[in-house]
């Protein structure tokens, strides 16, 4: 799916009156046992006498999160409705960029049929209303021979009264550029298995990097064995579709920093010859989540210009149960010749990552990011909206309290070493699990930790359950969510800005 056709237009109260939409979104807040209004919607209410909130507590609005109330306008305003999104409770002087990105998703979602909107809650946040708006009217298709109604396709957003021009379509253009990249990560996961596949992801890939101007390499399973990728070979050699390395590469032509993004590729998991139970398999075709994030973000900063070198891998395999697959107490040799003791076929996702993270390494980047949807202790210890975020400390911090701001949440954990020794293998250089059932998620990241190169500021990103969604809230709809794409674009301008 692409995003709307967005706009912005002035913010005096004869546009907002008068303008071609045919539905104005306007704010409203939650107060206890009341409603009022957010800033934005005093011209609206201008048009009704007054009587805006009258109208809305008689439908029953509160103001809380996720509702939208729609009120016919009876020609008090050029457009046939108003559609009051809930904000929720704002605590201190103005809502956050996550209230308004949330209110604007829902009201993204009801805004579905209708030809052009106008946006008043951009006023508050002009770049969370944006990605609110765009990630809201997500819709995936693909296999539904009736699609129902089309999203919104035009949208307009009133400027804010503060700043200039250049500066609000400076920002409408970042976020409409991020929006497009969350978009990509969740069309990426919610393509069925049968048609996402090693080599099919890495034509999508090559596709979308080469039109950014990427330069795009893509190993096949005999370079791989030729360049001795043992972890991604043993993965993959249990499926008859074959894995791949996709290598991508944006360098601009003064870049401030090099770096490194990996993402997680498994374009289905069944867990192998450890199979994993029949129920809610179906959503294994979301573990190459981190990959999906990880390709969108390598073309964003193209697409954005930033000002560094990015260097993006993607290892791309199918976990499957055969007659070639690999087995509990098979060893790997990884690449760069470590070993590893296989103990669960369904601890698979860290295998791939190893090859591809001391990979990554060779190139001398100044940062190592990698995310994927690696652990189901991740759920257990931070629920499924919230990543785990692992790595060097004083990297992990700051990846952590970006991904806060940017309302993907995050939250740092400790990789203690006293745990390490729970990997140690009789066989080999490690094992890839622990052989107990505590600290899954730690363990996990202290395994990757070893295929680090030394003193390379890291941090992995486990998103095992804020990748995908059960349930429809805010911006985010059922199904792939795109997490941590923006996650990832924050930090990369972060670095662009401070190194």
């Amino acid at each position: 799916m692409t995003v709307p056709k967005f706009g912005l237009t002035d913010h005096t109260a004869e546009t907002i009156r008068d303008g071609k939409a045919d539905v104005i979104v306007i704010g409203t807040i939650s107060e206890g046992d009341t409603v009022a209004l957010a800033d934005g919607a005093a011209a609206v209410d201008e048009a009704f006498d007054g009587e805006l909130l009258s109208a809305l507590k008689a439908l029953g609005a509160t103001g809380a999160a996720d509702e939208v109330v729609r009120v016919p306008t009876f020609g008090r305003v050029s457009a046939s409705a108003v559609y009051a999104t809930g904000l929720g409770k704002v605590n201190g002087d103005a809502p956050t960029a996550e209230q308004v990105r949330r209110a604007c998703g829902a009201a993204g979602r009801a805004l579905s049929g209708t030809k052009r909107a106008l946006v008043t809650l951009s006023q508050i946040d002009l770049r969370a209303a944006v990605e609110g708006i765009a990630l809201g009217a997500y819709q995936f298709t693909e296999y539904k021979s009736d699609p129902g109604e089309a999203p919104v396709k035009n949208v307009d957003f009133v400027s804010p009264a503060d700043g200039t021009g250049k500066e609000h379509k400076a920002t409408l253009k970042a976020a409409t550029a991020v929006a497009t990249a969350v978009v990509t990560a969740r069309d990426l996961v919610n393509t069925a298995p049968n048609d996402l596949y090693p080599a099919s992801f890495a034509e999508r890939a090559k596709k979308l990097a080469e039109e950014a101007g990427l330069s795009v390499e893509v190993l096949d399973e005999r370079q791989l064995k030729r360049k001795g990728y043992g972890g991604i070979l043993g993965v993959g050699g249990g499926s008859s579709r074959q894995p791949r390395l996709v290598r991508l590469h944006y360098k601009p032509s003064k870049p401030k920093a090099k770096v490194a993004l990996v993402g997680k590729g498994i374009t289905f998991d069944t867990g192998g010859i450890s199979l994993k139970p029949a129920a809610k398999m179906q959503e294994m075709t979301s573990d190459m989540a981190g990959a999906a994030a990880q390709l969108a973000t390598a073309v964003l900063a193209a697409e954005l210009n930033y000002p560094i070198e990015v260097i993006a891998y993607l290892p791309l395999a199918e976990n499957m149960p055969s007659g070639t697959a690999y087995r509990p107490g098979d060893v790997l040799r990884m690449y760069g010749g470590k070993t590893v003791e296989v103990l669960n076929t369904d601890a698979e996702g860290r295998l791939i990552l190893a090859d591809a993270i001391a990979r990554a390494g060779e190139d001398d980047p100044d940062y190592l990011i990698e995310t994927s949807t690696l652990t189901g202790a991740q759920l257990v210890a931070l629920g499924n909206r919230t990543p785990g975020i692992m790595g060097s400390d004083e990297f992990r911090d700051r990846v952590a309290d970006i991904a806060q701001r940017t309302g993907e949440g995050g939250w740092p954990m400790p990789l203690p070493d006293e745990l390490r020794s729970d990997l140690d293998s009789k066989l080999a250089d490690i094992a890839n699990v622990t052989g107990q059932r505590w600290g899954g998620m730690l363990a996990a990241g202290i395994f990757l930790r070893e295929f680090v190169k030394d003193d390379l500021p890291w941090v992995h990103i486990d998103v095992a359950g804020p990748a995908y969604s059960d349930a429809v809230w805010g911006y985010t709809g059922k199904g792939g969510t795109g997490v941590p794409v923006r996650t990832l674009a924050a930090v990369l301008a972060d670095i662009a800005e401070n190194g």
